[in-house]
């Protein structure tokens, strides 16, 4: 449920957590005063999946460390095996 914040004349800023289909307070809970409804910075958003910068900008030794524990082979190890399977070739027609 989102908290909303709201300004008193006579109580100043409260906050109060409602439905988001409520429809907003008229007045204050305290003293019965006019309120008003403010833009919140209250902001508890996460973003979960792919896409995203907290998963696609980590450090490469996260990347890799997170390989190794899935079983994965690093892309180091891959590009070498790569690179000596390619040497190994080219080492046998030339002979």
């Amino acid at each position: 449920m989102p908290t909303y914040e709201y300004r008193c004349a006579n109580c100043g800023v409260f906050e109060q957590q409602q439905p988001i289909t409520a429809a907003p307070l008229k007045e204050c809970p305290t003293c019965g005063a006019p309120v008003q409804r403010l833009i919140s910075r209250n902001v508890g958003i996460i973003y979960k999946g792919s896409g995203f910068h907290t998963t696609d900008y980590r450090p490469t030794d996260y990347q890799s460390k997170a390989k190794e524990e899935r079983g994965e082979s690093s892309s180091a190890g891959d590009t070498s095996s790569a690179t000596s399977s390619s040497t190994e070739k080219a080492g046998s027609t030339a002979s």
